[in-house]
Order: C-alpha cells, then sequence, then structure tokens
C-alpha cells in the first residue's frame, strides 16, 4: 500500500508512520513542522519514508503530491487540535482543519483513491452529552471552533460519499496520549502534568477537576486507524477506551505511576498540591465515548489499561 500520512511528524501522525513502515507499506509524511518535529519521525525517514515540509492549505502542493503519489489510502491526522486557540484565532482554524481538509478531499477525489481515514474528535464534536457514553448518532453540539471545523470536515466526507461514493471513515478520537506527545501544548494533560510534577511543580486544574475524559493509549489508537483503514466501514466510528477518568484521578494515577526516587537514588520529593484556576468556557465538563461500533464493525477494543498506559508514558519525559 502506498501511504499518505498528512500531519506524520507529530504525535498521533509519527506512530502511525512507524506502524506502517513495519507493516511493509510505502509511507509519504506531509507536515508543516508547526506543532510535529523531525525528531519524531528520524527512525521512519531512516526506515524509508518520504518526508515533504509543507502545509495542506497550500492547494497547489497538496495537488501535486497526491498526483504524483497516487496513494491507495490517505490518512488526515495534519490540524489545527488547539481548543484554545481556535477560540482565539476562528479564522485560522477554519483555514486549516476545513480548507485544508476540502484541498485534501478534492485532490484525491481526482486521483482515484482506495480510503480516506480522517482523525475527527471524539470530545470537542460532541459538546456537553446529558446521556453518556456518547454514541455517533446522539446529537451534536460542539462548544468550540475547533469542534464545528472537525464537524465541518466530517460534513464534507459525507457529502462526497454522496455525490462521488468517495470511500472515507471518521474516528472520532478521544483524549489520546503516551510517548512523543508534546508537554507544552495543551491537549497533552498527561505530559504536562508529568513534566510539572517530575521537575517539582505544581500541576494547573482549569476547575474544580471533577471534569472527566476518556484516556486511549496512541498504539490502540494506530491499531483502530490500522483496522478502519483495511475495512470499507463509512462515517463516524468512536475510538476510546470507553472509561470515564476525572482529572483529579488522573493526578491520582500520574503521581502513583511517576518514579519513586529521585536521579540520585534518594526518596522523590512529595508531589506537590495542584494549583486552582477558573473552568474554560469552552471545554466539556463530562466526555467519555461508546465504541460498541468500533468492536461490532471494524473489530477492535482498547486493550491498554490506563495504569499501563502512564507508566510508559511517563517514562518517557
Amino acid at each position: 500500500m502506498r501511504a499518505l500520512v498528512t500531519g506524520g511528524a507529530g504525535f498521533i501522525g509519527s506512530h502511525l508512520s512507524d506502524a506502517l513502515l513495519d507493516r511493509g507499506n510505502e509511507v509519504t509524511i506531509i507536515d508543516d513542522l508547526s506543532s510535529g518535529s523531525l525528531e519524531n519521525i528520524e527512525g521512519a525517514i531512516a526506515a524509508g519514508a518520504d518526508f515533504i515540509e509543507g502545509s495542506i492549505v497550500d492547494q497547489d502542493l497538496v495537488d501535486r503530491t497526491v498526483k504524483a503519489l497516487e496513494p491507495n489510502t490517505i490518512f488526515h491526522f495534519a490540524a489545527q487540535g488547539n481548543v484554545r486557540a481556535s477560540t482565539d484565532r476562528p479564522v485560522d482554524d477554519a483555514h486549516i482543519n476545513v480548507v485544508g481538509t476540502v484541498n485534501l478531499i478534492e485532490a484525491s477525489r481526482t486521483a482515484g483513491l482506495d480510503r480516506f481515514v480522517f482523525a475527527s474528535s471524539g470530545g470537542a464534536i460532541y459538546g456537553e452529552r446529558e446521556v453518556l457514553p456518547a454514541t455517533e448518532d446522539g446529537p451534536l453540539e460542539p462548544l468550540s471552533p475547533y469542534g464545528v471545523s472537525k464537524l465541518a470536515a466530517e460534513r464534507y466526507l459525507s457529502l462526497y460519499r454522496q455525490m462521488y461514493m468517495f470511500n472515507s471513515v471518521c474516528l472520532r478520537l478521544s483524549n489520546v496520549y503516551g510517548p512523543r506527545q508534546n508537554p507544552r501544548g495543551e491537549s497533552g494533560v498527561i505530559s504536562i502534568f508529568g513534566e510539572l510534577l517530575r521537575d517539582g511543580k505544581p500541576p494547573v486544574i482549569f476547575g474544580d477537576g471533577t471534569q472527566t475524559r476518556d484516556y486511549v493509549y496512541v498504539t490502540d489508537v494506530v491499531d483502530a486507524i490500522l483496522s478502519a483503514a483495511a475495512t470499507d466501514v463509512e462515517g463516524p466510528i468512536n475510538i476510546g477506551s470507553g472509561i470515564e477518568t476525572s482529572l483529579l484521578d488522573l493526578l491520582s494515577g500520574i503521581i502513583e505511576a511517576g518514579p519513586s526516587q529521585n536521579g540520585n537514588g534518594s526518596a522523590a520529593h512529595a508531589a506537590p498540591e495542584p494549583e486552582f484556576l477558573p473552568a474554560r468556557r469552552d471545554e466539556v465538563k463530562r466526555n467519555v465515548v461508546d465504541t460498541s461500533r468500533a468492536a461490532e464493525l471494524i473489530g477492535w477494543n482498547a486493550t491498554t489499561s490506563l495504569e499501563d498506559g502512564l507508566r510508559t508514558t511517563l517514562a518517557s519525559l
């Protein structure tokens, strides 16, 4: 298979690129390095992946790349993924997440693509749900421009399925975590907390800490992506653990999973108490996704426990 991975130098995209190469696929990565890094793909490039530095909003670049490569599958993970930034700069968010995605879809339509796998959101796209876990066919009420842009991209893919029989699947990813997640971003709370605690600094919690999320380990997510790519299942599919975890419980798990000693062999310092700040208006209070459709249609379930995933993630920092 010839695979094009957009955002392939990022957290999830780089893990996916490694997995595709391990399976003997030809891999081309396109990334503008605005949030990804070359360090993430050193191994992939050494293993034969091609890398193109560029942005999906560059229509000419996208058209030329897709036409030249004629990929069998496009894995679309390039995005503006910062909820806060989408609220501050909604035009930029829409330009990257909507216009950039349409650039790829349109280029793919004319290239005879076999499969288009889109990384959507299993949190921001749902908003506040009265009934949890969230199912794919329930109401969609995003609270941020980021959530709206992901929903708009899904709608374009749905339209192209109707108009052109365009073969695509939308994976609504919950809170993905694991090695390579950027601790200086906003979404990698586990990496953020892990680094702060390691340095003896208090973790910052916006709100009272009872807000919940669905944390799923990155290798489980890669397995889901590859499973979905190998089928003809279309439309949205939730990808998560199906387990609701509060931020306070997550923090306790991080403290427990962290190293018990400092580098000099002495007992580690006691974890500092968290600092609480006002809640952010564009964040949902509770989120957990129903993954029964993933189990039924692509034969996937998350297998990594939060305890094991935290231990591996913290060891990588």
